[in-house]
């Protein structure tokens, strides 16, 4: 019975010299049988960096792989973006700041992708007269 690699692995393991490895004559069967050193991988590291990414760590720019767009998509930041300013125009329409013919003047530009934030549009009105009592 050829116990070469098991030998050879029995003195790394115990960091001597393959002689001085000793297998027992009546527990040969059982050495053959051993054929790997039966070492796991340690999840200690692995732990602890999602523990530190829960807390929000390790985000920087180093970090950060993928365009932006792939971060956040496009289709993403534009449902954002137009949320925001639908949800600006029906205040300022409840709110009587503009009338009705201008809200759907302002809603038709916002979808046409007329302005970037709330602040650009709400310019936009006041620099167009579009704003009541705003003289």
């Amino acid at each position: 019975m050829n116990l070469t690699t098991q030998r050879r692995l029995a003195a790394s393991i115990l960091k001597v010299g393959l002689n001085r490895v000793w297998i027992d004559p009546e527990r040969l069967e059982e050495v053959s049988m051993a054929i790997t050193r039966e070492k796991g991988n340690s999840s200690y590291r692995s732990k602890k960096i999602k523990e530190q990414k829960a807390k929000g760590k390790r985000k920087g720019r180093g970090s950060i792989k993928g365009a932006k767009k792939a971060r956040t998509p496009k289709k993403k930041a534009w449902m954002t973006t137009i949320r925001a300013l639908r949800k600006d125009l029906k205040e300022m329409r409840e709110e009587e700041v503009i009338d009705a013919t201008t809200y759907r003047k302002l809603y038709k530009m916002a979808k046409g992708g007329a302005f970037r934030s709330k602040s650009y549009m709400r310019n936009y009105a006041r620099d167009h007269d579009l704003i009541k009592g705003d003289d």
